[in-house]
């Protein structure tokens, strides 16, 4: 047992320090990514790893963006290079010159990341520094090819395989129960008291996706309710004078909020992993559990209807009708549903299943779709079948009372 946990220590002691003494040598932090490039000793490459991250750090978003820019024109591939070795490839194709091209053909950036990366904890520094990148690139958007090459060794350094899913509740750290208060992104928690009524009750559960190298950092998390049949209004779920049922008195798991935690880790995909890993995980722990739905806000429900110049309806059925409408038919100008949670269930083989007017109480909810909601399903007989069709065709499953409104919508604005 106590080689176990001397090897989970050594994983999971990840947190960076930094320089243990400033660049003598005064260099610019361009001049540290050069020298740390060209470095071929493990410690001194440390030492400059360090150093490069720490300035960093120090930079407010002027010397960012000018890192940025040095990133961008003088750490990218030789266009001249690649194509002279790929030539050379072609002409005689072996392990040599494909050696060539695969050197000239990966940009100078990639290399100095994961010689940063070296550097117990610098992990979170990086995403970080993504974050601030994500940032500034809405107005410069030649920075874009670094952040291509760092979506790209991200997607590979957390990958599946390294993820590690832990339950959150009432006994975990201050320290992970803080960042669940800070991160929940979809139903605000107002205290500590309102996180506990979340995590405590033994009809509740809070799964998240960590990494080894950020052990400490939530990178996902879903909160579940576990009831008697699907509720209709998140303030059911949430409500402070709700009785808490017996887990095993549950025939229904409800994934009521999802959030992702690191912004600089856009684009790289857990939550239908995290979905699928806790229904399996449930599934064994409570085998009454039947039906798995989530409890979803509709966020871009109002926005669509300002830009087709659609009024917000007055009656529940009027409401729930075009949300239906929306949820099926509404697309982006560059495909599949304009809707950001419907894009994202749907893709994983969930299934549109009810819909609820007066489903959100919150000012959040009613200023993003007048406080309609949406059950979406997760039927494991279906999901293969559903994820399939929608990434082939786009085809949306539908239950048959969502598919009647959303028919009942189009009959109403001809």
């Amino acid at each position: 047992m106590s080689v176990l946990a001397d090897l989970l220590s050594t994983v999971f002691e990840r947190r960076y320090r930094g320089a243990s003494e400033p660049d003598r040598q005064n260099r610019s932090i361009e001049a540290l990514c050069r020298d740390l490039l060209g470095s071929s000793g493990e410690v001194s490459g440390m030492a400059l790893a360090r150093l490069i991250l720490d300035r960093y750090a120090g930079l407010e978003d002027e010397g960012k963006l000018a890192f940025f820019e040095f990133l961008t024109q003088d750490m990218g591939v030789d266009p001249e290079a690649v194509r002279d070795t790929l030539n050379a490839f072609e002409a005689a194709p072996d392990r040599k010159t494909y050696r060539a091209f695969m050197s000239a053909a990966e940009p100078p950036r990639q290399e100095l990341a994961r010689r940063l990366n070296q550097v117990p904890g610098a992990t979170a520094r990086l995403v970080a520094m993504r974050a601030d990148l994500l940032r500034l690139a809405d107005d410069n958007p030649a920075l874009s090819v670094v952040d291509l090459d760092l979506k790209h060794l991200f997607a590979s350094w957390f990958n599946r395989g390294f993820l590690v899913l832990r339950p959150i509740n009432w006994t975990s750290s201050a320290d992970v129960l803080e960042k669940i208060i800070a991160y929940e992104a979809v139903h605000a928690i107002d205290s500590w008291d309102d996180l506990r009524r979340r995590l405590a009750p033994k009809d509740r559960r809070c799964f998240g996706f960590f990494h080894p190298a950020m052990p400490d950092e939530p990178l996902i998390f879903v909160e579940v309710a576990l009831s008697r049949g699907i509720p209709g209004a998140i303030h059911d779920v949430l409500s402070e004078e709700r009785e808490a049922i017996a887990p095993d008195a549950a025939d229904t798991a409800v994934f009521y909020s999802i959030s992702n935690c690191q912004s600089g880790l856009a684009g790289i995909s857990f939550g239908n992993s995290l979905i699928k890993q806790v229904v399996a995980d449930l599934s064994q722990e409570l085998p009454n559990l039947k039906t798995f739905v989530t409890l979803s806000p509709i966020p871009g429900l109002a926005r669509w209807m300002d830009e087709t110049g659609t009024a917000m309806p007055e009656t529940k059925d009027a409401r729930r009708q075009i949300a239906a409408h929306y949820l099926l038919n509404a697309k982006r100008d560059k495909g599949g549903p304009y809707d950001p949670v419907a894009r994202f269930h749907l893709g994983n083989g969930a299934s549109v299943h009810a819909i609820h007017a007066g489903a959100d109480r919150s000012p959040n909810g009613q200023r993003q779709s007048g406080g309609v909601m949406v059950n979406y399903l997760y039927d494991l007989r279906q999901i293969s079948q559903n994820h399939e069709r929608f990434a082939a065709s786009g085809e949306i499953a539908a239950s048959p009372d969502v598919t009647a409104l959303a028919a009942a919508s189009a009959k109403t604005t001809e």
